[in-house]
């Protein structure tokens, strides 16, 4: 994969090379601490390299194979070229004037994750955005932004979506409010468009789609939207995304996954079942709008 289209990119390289790490490390019976030691490092950075969540430097990557008795040639340059490709900015760096520092790294997991679970209360997901839905929504929220900055903020949200048509893509699973699908974004024409495409998308082959309705008496989970976050390796944590009007949080600690995790299951119980129900309740929001 190329680090400057979407689909490919360091996050995906961090990960893996995270996980390599962490194996090695493990079959050696060498602590974490003992690790960080080695590196002139924390504990608590060992595990954030082996789960890829921060960038590689060579002589780190280089002392730790050292460390793990990795010395054959063969076997450490390409873990050695895999951190200088980790290293590499991703596609979403050359549009980092319009993007804000702290959705940067979203961008990274959302590309490395093999599942995304996505809950939506205000407007249609990113991932599943038309064109002119997203412009929409980047003119009312930067209205005084200038058309080439809104042209390029639009340019991210499409590039984003690449990732549910390239070879081996994630599997996305979403559950959309259905006031979400009444708020008249960009007036009658640009919303039907958009509902009019998730309608095509109902028995597309990697998206479970759902709509919280509205005879469901009361919200199954209080707050916001919510993502989680699922990765190939199974040994490498969830994440659950949070946005804020002043950044957004990551959480990775086992109890607050859980919890959103079972937020997600309550709701996709109680929204309507992907397929037939969903395309229905589409069809009769497109004929109502």
């Amino acid at each position: 994969m190329s680090t400057n289209e979407p689909g490919g990119g360091p996050t995906v390289r961090r990960i893996v090379l995270g996980s390599q790490l962490r194996l090695l490390r493990e079959a050696r019976g060498i602590s974490r601490e003992a690790a960080g030691y080695h590196i002139r490092a924390s504990e608590s950075k060992i595990s954030r390299l082996e789960l890829g969540r921060v960038s590689f430097k060579e002589r780190d990557v280089s002392d730790l194979l050292s460390l793990y008795g990795v010395n054959d040639p063969e076997q450490r340059e390409p873990l050695l070229a895999m951190a200088k490709e980790a290293n590499k900015p991703g596609w979403w760096q050359s549009y980092k004037d319009v993007l804000p520092q702290w959705f940067q790294p979203f961008i990274g997991l959302e590309e490395a994750a093999s599942l995304i679970r996505t809950y939506e209360v205000q407007f249609v997901p990113g991932l599943l955005q038309t064109e002119e839905y997203a412009r929409a929504i980047m003119t009312q929220g930067n209205r005084q932004a200038p058309s080439d900055v809104v042209d390029r903020m639009v340019s991210v949200r499409m590039s984003r979506q690449k990732i549910l048509s390239r070879d081996n893509p994630p599997r996305l699973w979403v559950v959309v409010d259905e006031a979400a699908l009444r708020r008249p974004v960009g007036g009658p024409k640009v919303m039907r468009k958009q509902l009019e495409a998730l309608l095509d998308l109902v028995e597309h082959r990697t998206l479970s789609l759902q709509v919280m309705p509205f005879s469901l008496n009361g919200h199954t989970v209080d707050g916001g939207a919510f993502s989680i976050l699922r990765f190939p390796d199974s040994d490498l944590s969830d994440v659950v995304y949070l946005e804020h009007l002043s950044g957004a949080t990551l959480l990775e600690k086992r109890d607050e996954v859980d919890t959103y995790m079972d937020a997600m299951n309550r709701l996709c119980v109680d929204s309507t079942a992907p397929g037939e129900a969903t395309a229905k309740l589409l069809t009769r929001i497109i004929n109502e709008t």
